[in-house]
């Protein structure tokens, strides 16, 4: 009778070596960059003009916000719709990509405000050790 060897475990699912700017660590740095992660966030709500959506962000510049919402076009995140009419509409949606970029950034962001109170004691911890 021969005995069968147990099948090895699937390997855990790593993150590819980052070196230099490869694709991957471009979009990444695109989607959790400081206002990609709102531009996002902020998304998935609803579709937001542009207004709307720097009031919504709030303290980013027009310069600002208009390259990320076109990096993130680039990337197939953000879905641009304007509209032929006078004066100029554009609303700024996700698209099927981008909603799923989003879902992640949120749970990340929600996990760092329900972490903060532990933030804040390492770091006020960290600072202490430091002035000794």
């Amino acid at each position: 009778m021969a005995v069968s060897t147990p099948a090895p475990a699937p390997a855990a699912r790593t993150v590819p070596a980052i070196e230099g700017m490869c694709p991957y660590r471009l979009v990444l740095e695109h989607v959790t960059s400081r206002w990609g992660v709102l531009v996002l966030i902020h998304l998935l709500d609803r579709p937001h003009r542009f207004s709307e959506l720097r009031r919504a962000i709030g303290r980013v510049s027009e310069k600002m916000l208009t390259q990320t919402l076109q990096t993130l076009e680039r990337d197939g995140m953000v879905h641009r719709d304007a509209k032929p009419v006078i004066p100029p509409r554009v609303d700024y949606s996700l698209t099927d990509l981008g909603r799923e970029a989003a879902e992640q950034v949120r749970g990340l962001a929600t996990w760092t405000h329900e972490r903060m109170d532990e933030v804040e004691k390492s770091r006020a911890a960290y600072d202490k050790a430091r002035e000794s």
